[in-house]
């Protein structure tokens, strides 16, 4: 089996559900409150600890009661954090939601310690991985530390598998030593502008692997993923249907599930196969953590017949 390593973001979520959004100097009385452990990045790596797959997470969280919360969130959910940087005198990142009785929401992301993972924390951090195989990566930390990251890898051989979430143009440079990238539709426009707005997906996929991409997975959703890969025909992978309760953190367990079976070495399909199963678990239950599956579930969702291929 090969190893895991996470390189992203670390956010504690706090939640706040309300009848409506206040006014400008309004004060209202919320429905509910809640701290839900979140961060692209941290998702990724809990989701492949519930999964009983080895992995390691690379960031950054504060010395305060959010840091010390979510450590021990990953410690019971099987992540080793021996590379996550406690940042003295900061506080962990943090994403502050208001969500109305219509679902909508208003988000506001503090970097805090997920801002301090610079280009000499990465120095210090990449040797500590040279072990590793496989490497999952996202736009929540500085994305100049991203790029060089990914740079980095490459050059050590490595597996690199990035979600470009949040929505961010990523250099042609970059693209070409990206061996998996699982964009959604805005994210595909995002990395592909220099194509302009009229360029429809498959277009911007094949610009994708015109750069050099390994393979494009581009999620669509309840719809599943078109899956392309260089010098194969595109296919397509569907989801499970399932009853959503809650869509955070859909795409981060689908990498995860994925990044789980490439590890696992399936073949490409059933690797993004894993990864719907895992996706359509996690929709299913409160929060961006609350519904990632354990590796029983899975297999309930997949089929026995699967046990043999996801055995680690």
């Amino acid at each position: 089996m090969k190893k895991l390593a996470v390189v992203g973001s670390i956010n504690m979520d706090i939640v706040t559900r309300v009848e409506r959004f206040p006014k400008p100097g309004e004060t209202l009385t919320g429905v509910s409150f809640s701290t839900i452990p979140g961060g692209k990045g941290a998702n990724q790596a809990v989701a492949l600890g519930r999964l009983g797959m080895p992995v390691r997470m690379a960031g950054g969280v504060g010395d305060d009661a959010f840091g010390e919360t979510y450590l021990r969130n990953f410690r019971e959910n099987g992540v080793d954090t021996a590379l996550v940087r406690v940042f003295s005198g900061m506080t962990t990142g943090t994403a502050s939601i208001e969500v109305n009785a219509q679902g909508e929401n208003h988000i506001i992301v503090v970097p805090a310690a997920n801002g301090a993972c610079d280009m000499a924390w990465l120095e210090e951090t990449l040797p500590a991985l040279e072990d590793c195989d496989i490497f999952l990566l996202q736009h929540e930390i500085p994305l100049p530390v991203v790029f060089e990251a990914i740079r980095r890898l490459h050059a050590m051989g490595k597996t690199v598998i990035l979600d470009p979430a949040p929505a961010a143009p990523v250099p042609e440079e970059v693209l070409a030593m990206v061996d998996y990238i699982t964009p959604n539709e805005t994210e595909l426009r995002a990395i592909t502008s220099a194509m302009g707005e009229d360029a429809d997906a498959p277009a911007r996929v094949r610009r994708l692997l015109d750069l050099g991409v390994g393979c494009v997975i581009n999620k669509s959703g309840g719809n599943g993923a078109y899956v392309a890969a260089r010098g194969a025909a595109v296919e397509h992978v569907p989801g499970f249907a399932v009853k959503v309760v809650d869509t955070t953190a859909a795409g981060d367990t689908f990498n995860a599930g994925f990044a789980a079976g490439l590890a696992l070495d399936l073949p490409l399909l059933e690797a993004v196969r894993v990864g719907h199963a895992a996706a359509a678990l996690s929709v299913t239950a409160f929060g961006a953590q609350g519904g990632m599956p354990r590796r029983e579930q899975l297999l309930t969702l997949l089929g026995e017949e699967w046990r043999a291929r996801l055995s680690l």
